[in-house]
């Protein structure tokens, strides 16, 4: 039996930085059947999930991510002296929110990457919403479009290399899964989908699979551009 994508893309994430990263390298997901994956600090909510979904543990931090047919999941995997690994902890996010939201606004969503300085004007609640959730808070350079979330980044950074993870929504989550696999109340369901929005719900007509094959294209170019600078 073929297990679900999201196992397959948490045993791929681990085995990139179990030996150094030489080269960078990324995969894109898709996702067939909902699973729960939670923040590797975030042990205490698998022990209380139900059986209504499968809940994993993955390596990088944040909050919970609901996976599924709705979201279009990335992972990047960078040498430790990549120049885009080089840049610190928050700068590092910047191409790839970057690149998400250029990839978001060709299929026609109005995205854009949330810089430190916009996040840091907002209100407590505008950037935290709901705290265990990955997409019920904003950190920098994530992507939003009409002010809502609609792309979640995390990295896992080890002296054999960094690793940047992604999911972006396609199609409206249905919230509510998530918050009954782990025994949380409807409000934060009905919250996350207030704060949230997918491409689908801004974009007449949006293709997920086009959006995957420019994310695809565009990440490949970003990559390439960082080995060989012009």
């Amino acid at each position: 039996m073929t297990p679900p994508e999201a196992v397959r893309e948490q045993l791929w994430n681990e085995q990139q930085l179990a030996q150094p990263v030489t080269v960078p390298c990324f995969r894109l997901w898709r996702y067939r059947e909902p699973v729960v994956v939670l923040g590797c600090s975030q042990r205490r909510l698998l022990a209380q999930a139900g059986s209504q979904v499968q809940v994993l543990l993955r390596q990088s931090g944040g909050g919970a991510v609901l996976t599924g047919p709705w979201m279009l999941g990335l992972s990047v995997a960078l040498p430790p002296d990549h120049p885009l690994a080089r840049q610190g902890l928050v700068a590092s996010y910047r191409w790839l929110g970057e690149a998400i939201a250029r990839v978001l606004q060709q299929g026609g969503v109005d995205a854009q990457a949330l810089a430190p300085e916009a996040l840091r004007a907002m209100q407590p609640a505008q950037r935290m919403a709901v705290d265990w959730a990955c997409f019920g808070g904003l950190s920098p350079w994530e992507v939003l479009a009409r002010g809502r979330k609609i792309a979640g980044l995390a990295q896992v950074r080890r002296a054999s290399g960094v690793l940047l993870v992604g999911g972006v929504l396609l199609q409206p989550s249905p919230w509510r899964l998530m918050c009954d696999a782990l025994g949380r109340d409807g409000a934060d369901a009905r919250t996350l989908a207030a704060t949230t929005v997918s491409a689908a719900e801004l974009a007449v007509h949006f293709d997920g699979q086009a959006c995957a094959q420019r994310l695809e294209l565009a990440l490949q170019a970003a990559l390439e551009q960082e080995a060989c600078p012009m």
